[in-house]
């Protein structure tokens, strides 16, 4: 165990563990729209941002991806951590003002119309990696990628790419995504997401479409398992 210090009290936590993961442990509120415990941190909201000293200086830094060192200091709710955190939630604000998820950052962390004008954007995808690393760290496949700007790349914003050819169906991306960007409908025997339509497979007991053709051959090939022994829905098994 790992002894250190936030908020002024002396705490311990697990060697490797994050700052983010042991503020949480102690019911300390850090706003976050990236972070998933199941998944790698990414940074990329910064709206976890604290005030960490190591080697005798301070610094702020993302909560989700720094982990707590012997006798490391940690400030959550000091003034600087207030104000880098609303300017997090208002630059996202202003790129994204119609997206329920960052409006309740916004509005939590004291952000308003009037400090930043909000362009008249719905776009809803915030780029916070949610679904991308759900789909390569928790699926086991890699159907999305953040396609970012860059030298040599003619791109005006970042963007997901969806690889239609390696996505399975099973809609992890759609349930992960805090801003309901990603959207998955079914219809009868097909099932929609990415555009992509999927043939749903009916269970073998009750008749019943519940989950994608390809995604019970992705399960199969995997675990060895026979097709025919994954064709029972789970209110039927």
């Amino acid at each position: 165990m790992i002894k250190f210090k936030i908020d002024g009290r002396t705490v311990e936590g697990k060697e490797g563990s994050t700052v983010l993961e042991n503020a949480q442990a102690l019911f300390i509120d850090i706003p976050t729209l990236c972070y998933h415990p199941e998944l790698s941190p990414f940074g990329a909201c910064r709206l976890c941002t604290v005030d960490v000293k190591t080697n005798a200086a301070w610094h702020l830094t993302a909560a989700c991806e720094t982990p707590i060192e012997e006798n490391m200091e940690v400030v959550t709710n000091s003034e600087r951590v207030e104000e880098a955190r609303k300017l997090a939630a208002a630059l996202l604000y202003r790129r994204y003002p119609k997206t329920k998820a960052i409006v309740d950052i916004a509005n939590k962390l004291g952000v308003t119309d009037d400090e930043v004008p909000p362009k008249d954007d719905e776009r809803e995808c915030i780029l916070c990696g949610l679904c991308v690393r759900t789909c390569r760290e928790i699926v086991g496949v890699q159907a999305l990628t953040i396609h970012d700007r860059g030298l040599g790349r003619e791109l005006e914003q970042a963007k997901i790419d969806f690889k239609a050819d390696a996505c399975i169906g099973c809609g992890s991306c759609a349930y992960v995504c805090p801003t309901s960007f990603v959207k998955m409908e079914d219809y009868g025997n097909k099932r929609v997401i990415w555009n992509k339509a999927f043939t749903m497979a009916a269970c073998s007991v009750c008749g019943r479409y519940f989950v994608p053709e390809e995604q019970l051959e992705f399960i199969a090939k995997k675990t060895k398992t026979p097709l025919q022994d994954l064709l029972i829905c789970t209110s039927c098994r």
